[in-house]
């Protein structure tokens, strides 16, 4: 099960213990925000693409959307999601529980700068009724990202 993954990725950092589990669905930005009781906008949502033929993470906050533009100029390709087929052979966790921990082997983790106006924010845990309340700092070091990008919009006016 992924959230085992997840917890087993975690517990490195001394963190499995904060998994929070939901009785209910937490799959999107506003299922998890109601089962948290925050904001959207503080989610830390996870979003799957396709680059050179090798998946990488993007990880958001809950009110931002990928721009096609800032995404090409960042990595020389158009942005393209994995189909829901390929996310969970390509990451290992399955859609509604994504997030960068426990992830397979090969890919890359971004980090976006719009969570960088919050303290902290709430990735999922690798099921969908999970998620981890971590500073953006924890957030970095946990996530084992490769870089902090942007490539996101409509969060700046918030």
């Amino acid at each position: 099960m992924s959230i085992e993954k997840a917890r087993a990725y975690l517990k490195q950092f001394g963190m499995d213990s904060r998994i929070q589990k939901f009785a209910t669905s937490s799959a999107t930005v506003e299922l998890a925000a109601q089962a948290l009781n925050c904001k959207p906008e503080r989610i830390a949502k996870t979003l799957s693409f396709k680059v050179d033929e090798k998946a990488i993470l993007i990880v958001a906050a809950g009110d931002a959307k990928i721009d096609n533009a800032k995404f090409k100029a960042q990595f020389q390709t158009k942005a393209k999601m994995l189909s829901p087929e390929e996310v969970e052979s390509m990451i290992g966790h399955s859609i509604g529980g994504v997030c960068p921990f426990g992830i397979n082997d090969q890919v890359e983790v971004y980090l976006d700068s719009s969570l960088k106006r919050f303290n902290s924010v709430f990735p999922a845990c690798g099921s969908s009724s999970s998620a981890i309340e971590l500073t953006i700092s924890e957030l970095e070091r946990c996530s084992n990202s490769a870089a902090w990008v942007d490539v996101c919009k409509n969060w700046q006016d918030v």
